[in-house]
């Protein structure tokens, strides 16, 4: 009983992720959407995320990645596909 229930308050949970930071030279942005994405896979909660300030330059298509850094407009577009993604 006590595990059906925790599933169920998994599924009405509900995630906001507000980026601030330019997608690259900081790590903020990836940590955020790496998490993002582990929300996604592990449970079924809610998740959006809003792009703010320099953030919103994570959802320019056709980013160069630097040497050394992942790419965050392929992370952004899969988080996309399964969650709330506003600018």
């Amino acid at each position: 009983m006590k595990r059906d229930r925790n599933m169920s308050e998994a599924a009405e949970k509900q995630y906001l992720l507000i980026l601030n930071d330019a997608p690259y030279g900081s790590e903020r942005p990836y940590n955020a959407l790496r998490l993002a994405l582990t929300l996604l896979k592990q449970s079924a909660a809610r998740v959006r995320v809003f792009l703010m300030a320099d953030a919103v330059t994570c959802a320019i298509a056709g980013q160069e990645t630097p040497n050394g850094y992942y790419n965050i407009e392929r992370m952004l577009i899969s988080i996309a596909r399964r969650a709330e993604v506003a600018t």
